[in-house]
């Protein structure tokens, strides 16, 4: 299973933001997705999920083409996006939240199950409001909401911003886990430290371009890529 971005160009209006960038991603592989704000890091999962549209280029998972396809049918082709800042339905409950999930491709009890299963907080949660959760929290009901659809690919954006540390370890102790299922997962994040001990490979992008890909040992070694197209201070 492949999902592979060839060459995409985006633009809001006149501003374009991506520029021939090309990502891919194999079952059971985490790919981090570095760079500064405003690289097209968050455009790039947008335009996987067919929410921005390509002007030219290619998106596609198993050969099948998915650049054209609407923003609603790319879901049903097995990729869930867990976006920045969570959009949860905050007036539902915990349960609700995941039923919503679950009607996204017909799935039921067993996936649920599963699903709350690597976030067990959530169990003792189901009847609470959403909004009321702690942040942590709250990010496990988005992941959990998202891996209702029993995705091949998960998009996750920068899903440890704010987070204390304990909570940070817990969704990253879930990507690991869903690495071993064969989940293929395109990870954003600013923080470099909590992207090396799960990634596979880190994409560099600067003004919307994949500058470098490399496998995470390299950097262990050598980190001058991330002071190069990340910053210093990360």
């Amino acid at each position: 299973m492949v999902l592979e971005v060839r060459d995409i160009n985006t633009s809001y209006g006149d501003v374009q933001i991506l520029r021939d960038l090309s990502l891919k991603v194999e079952a059971g592989e985490v790919l981090c997705m570095l760079g500064r704000n405003g690289a097209g890091k968050t455009t790039a999962l947008k335009a996987i999920m067919g929410l921005v549209r390509p002007r030219s280029g290619s998106i596609s998972l198993d050969g099948v083409e998915l650049t054209a396809m609407p923003a609603h049918k790319v879901p049903k082709q097995g990729i869930a996006y867990v976006p920045q800042g969570r959009r949860l339905f905050s007036e539902l409950s915990v349960a609700e939240n995941i039923e919503i999930g679950l009607m996204a491709r017909g799935k039921g009890r067993d996936t649920r199950d599963r699903v709350l299963n690597l976030f067990p907080v959530l169990n003792e949660r189901m009847k609470q409001r959403s909004g009321t959760l702690s942040g942590g929290e709250q990010q496990m009901l988005a992941m959990a909401r998202a891996l209702c659809l029993e995705p091949k690919v998960l998009l996750l954006d920068e899903p440890t911003e704010g987070l204390m540390p304990s909570m940070i370890a817990a969704i990253r102790d879930s990507v690991t886990e869903l690495r071993a299922q064969g989940v293929a997962i395109i990870l954003v994040e600013q923080r470099v430290d909590a992207v090396l001990p799960v990634a596979d490979r880190v994409a560099f992008i600067e003004n919307g371009r994949t500058r470098d890909t490399v496998d995470v040992e390299t950097l262990h070694g050598d980190l001058s890529l991330v002071h190069k197209y990340v910053g210093v201070g990360h």
